[in-house]
């Protein structure tokens, strides 16, 4: 049996997805276990630095950006792709545990979920020092002189935003590349994966990454597009007062120089009815983002804690709601 046909089988497809989903709900990324995405950021790391040692120039520096983009990109998702073809060949649940296990890694709930709550305890304590460090480790402003309020605000923000960077958009593309046999779930996540990562390490807009990132912040916007629209939808039809919700997302998103992250922190903004952005520091430098949602009620620890629900039932749902569509589209398919 090739892989091909592993995938359109539709108990593989419910055993990759579900067991992949179980697998990050219950072990996450353990720290002894060597990550892909530490590979990739090792690969991102010596590729970028040797380029910016021996390239000069705006021009060279974009092309060297371009090349650089969609060799991790594509490379990372033919890796995965070869892995699984192998190990085929071998045996075919084999191949099967090897997609399980990869797409699990490509799903970031679990740890989003345990990064917030090493925030949270610090905070039930009264311990502020101890939060703020936790925060550090997961955001990228500076935390030394958060107030309380600005800690839980700054959480919520992470929580809002790693749910469509790390748990939605994998999932879609996971879900996508099930939908296409030839390809399969783990290697269209990891190439997403391999996106998303270029876009922290280099996709910034200050020197020396400013000509070579361009191209991967570009391209992780474009990708993370559609999984932003449709977790907010989805989000929004949580909630139960989705026309609400939607308008208020409407309103705010875009006031988000970002084309995603303004939307999902603006989505959980208006659920949560509180209010986010504001001013930030980054390396000593003020940087100010529009604010979003009404501060109808205020920023509490019970806030993080709803907003993590919402990024585990949005996960759920999606994935329920795609397979069906996945297994309703092969269904159809056979003769």
């Amino acid at each position: 049996m090739m892989v091909e046909e592993l995938n359109l089988f539709p108990l593989n497809a419910l055993v990759i997805l579900g067991g992949s989903a179980w697998l990050d709900f219950l072990l996450g990324d353990p720290k002894s276990w060597l990550h892909p995405v530490q590979l990739i950021g090792w690969a991102i790391n010596f590729a970028s630095q040797l380029i910016i040692k021996k390239v000069t120039g705006k021009t060279a520096r974009r092309l060297w950006g371009i090349f650089l983009g969609l060799k991790i990109i594509i490379g990372s998702g033919f890796l995965a792709w070869l892995i699984v073809h192998l190990a085929e060949k071998i045996s075919p649940v084999l191949a099967i545990f090897i997609q399980i296990v990869g797409v699990a890694s490509c799903f970031a709930g679990h740890s989003l979920a345990q990064a917030a709550r090493s925030v949270i305890e610090p905070l039930k304590m009264g311990d502020l020092s101890t939060a703020q460090q936790k925060l550090a480790l997961f955001v990228g402003r500076d935390t030394d002189n958060l107030s309380e309020t600005e800690i839980l605000r700054a959480t919520v923000e992470s929580v809002a935003e790693n749910t469509v960077d790390g748990v939605t958009a994998p999932l879609f593309y996971a879900l996508l590349g099930l939908a296409m046999p030839f390809i399969g779930p783990w290697p269209l996540a990891i190439a997403y994966k391999a996106a998303s990562t270029l876009d922290s390490m280099v996709g910034y807009k200050r020197e020396p990454y400013t000509d070579l990132g361009w191209f991967s912040a570009r391209l992780e916007d474009y990708l993370t597009w559609l999984p932003c629209r449709l977790t907010v939808l989805m989000l929004a039809l949580l909630s139960k007062k989705p026309r609400q919700i939607l308008a208020m997302a409407r309103r705010d998103g875009p006031l988000d120089p970002s084309p995603n992250s303004g939307w999902s922190e603006a989505i959980y903004a208006a659920i949560l009815g509180v209010q986010l952005g504001g001013d930030n520091y980054y390396q000593g430098v003020l940087k100010s983002k529009p604010l979003l949602g009404d501060a109808v009620q205020p920023l509490t620890i019970g806030k993080i804690s709803q907003g993590l629900w919402y990024s585990r039932t949005v996960f759920l749902w999606q994935l329920l709601l795609g397979l069906m569509i996945i297994l309703a589209i092969q269904a159809g398919a056979m003769p």
